[in-house]
């Protein structure tokens, strides 16, 4: 029998959709690896007594972690508390703690090389993160210690994958240079090569429309052909810059296993239309996988059962290996 490595998943923000789609899943859903739930045991049981859910789980003392022997198809919660007397509240700082000591037990369990595989819930970058990192990305390359990594959104038609995340468009421009747009290619040439065998089919977007600027500088000619003339040379398959209006044309994106773009909504914004749901945000660059379902915490949905679980079911597909 395949010895499955275990599913690390951190609940995140405790007021969002997470148990709400997780226990959607794990109804309908036969997974084969163990599951390391990281949550607070109040709140997921809260959450399976008001969505009439039927799950068992086995709490582990995390003392003793590395001495459990687990086995497939199975979860196991390791308690972080956390009191909240509603099921649920808005999300607030409150949470800040909670989450903190969430993501350090599961780094702690990752430089163990248990295993490789982590997933986290969807988190309030207003509170959490506030104006200390620009996303979870970022996040855990700090925590990490990892200088080169990306951001892709994918889905295995066509993924994505900006060159800058979270940032004003004010900023974008200031931030765009060769070396990170090599830097990135390569990090994400050598996730293609380790996780699908095979070499990416990369596409790069311009800056400005069509390619163009009136300004005496053009980002497009300075930075970004010479980037790509670069890669190029060193024999990545990439082609570019495209102007992003007609690049996600349906004869356009087929030859194309990702498409990097100058910036966050550049390139997620056709892709979300695209497969709406049908997506998982993966980190390259980390020494472990990191994935993610493609949405936020949706507060203006708790409690209402009508969220939609199929990205996070994508993110345990893609690690139930």
């Amino acid at each position: 029998m395949k010895n499955y490595k275990p599913i690390i998943i951190v609940a995140g923000e405790p007021n969002s959709v997470f148990f709400e789609i997780f226990l959607k899943i794990i109804k309908n859903y036969k997974f084969r690896s163990p599951i390391i739930l990281i949550a607070s045991k109040n709140l997921i049981k809260k959450n399976i007594k008001f969505f009439k859910s039927k799950i068992n789980i086995n709490e582990v003392d995390y003392s003793n972690f590395k001495l459990i022997k687990m086995k497939l198809n199975t979860i196991y919660l390791i308690d972080i508390k956390y009191n909240q007397n509603k099921i649920f509240e808005k999300i607030s700082k409150k949470s800040n703690k909670y989450i903190k000591k969430s993501f350090e037990i599961a780094l702690e369990i990752l430089n163990t090389k248990i295993t490789n595989k982590f997933i986290n819930g969807p988190i309030s970058k207003k509170y959490f993160l506030r104006k200390n990192f620009t996303g979870i990305t970022e996040y855990l390359a700090k925590k990490t210690n990892s200088k080169n990594v990306s951001m892709i959104i994918y889905n295995k038609l066509l993924s994505v994958s900006p060159l800058t995340t979270h940032l004003p468009v004010k900023h974008i421009a200031k931030k765009i240079t060769k070396s990170k747009i090599i830097n990135h290619v390569k990090t994400i040439n050598s996730f293609w090569v380790k996780h699908f065998k095979k070499k990416p089919r990369i596409a790069i977007t311009g800056l400005n429309p069509h390619c163009e600027s009136i300004d005496k500088f053009n980002e497009d000619d300075k930075i970004i052909r010479p980037s790509i003339k670069f890669l190029k040379k060193h024999r990545y398959n990439v082609l570019g810059p495209f102007p992003a209006d007609t690049l996600f044309l349906k004869n356009n994106r087929k030859k194309f296993d990702i498409v990097i773009g100058m910036y966050h909504d550049q390139v997620l914004t056709p892709a979300k239309t695209l497969f709406e749901y049908d997506a998982i945000n993966i980190t390259a660059g980390l020494p472990f996988i990191r994935v993610s379902p493609d949405h936020g915490p949706n507060e203006q949905m708790l409690g209402m059962n009508k969220s939609n679980s199929l990205s996070l079911l994508r993110s345990i597909q893609f690690l139930d290996f």
